[in-house]
């Protein structure tokens, strides 16, 4: 279940998050958004530990939509550290969304994993 977000909670779920944020915006009558709910579920999934993914629904919180210049749905939005780091707009369709997911994953899991190494580096100099 992905965490939908409001006006009310948008501040503290993306902009202040430890983790980078995948801001869904969506509306229910968006097909396309309908359409891409699997890979969003399933980059979820793989993805939880490195990066959060929250819904907007545009029609209810049409100060976030004009706030990042919504100018198709569905976009997405990865913000990091309260920064646009990411935007996805305009694809065709699910193949090209799996690919700028794909990219995102990557980059994030290298991220993740040079932290990871510098950490247990850190921790064996400090320990020898």
């Amino acid at each position: 279940m992905v965490l939908s977000v409001s006006e009310r909670t948008f501040t503290q779920e993306v902009l202040q998050s430890p983790i980078p944020v995948l801001v869904n915006f969506e509306a229910p009558w968006c097909g396309l958004c309908r359409l891409i709910h699997p890979l969003l579920f399933q980059f979820n999934a793989q993805c939880s530990e490195q990066i959060k993914l929250v819904g907007v629904n545009a029609d209810d919180n049409f100060k976030l939509a004009n706030t990042y210049q919504l100018k198709s749905l569905p976009t997405l939005i990865l913000v990091e550290n309260g920064i646009v780091r990411h935007r996805l707009e305009g694809f065709r369709g699910k193949e090209d969304l799996r690919l700028a997911l794909e990219e995102i994953k990557l980059t994030y899991n290298n991220r993740s994993q040079t932290y990871n190494n510098l950490t247990t580096i850190d921790w064996e100099c400090r320990s020898a």
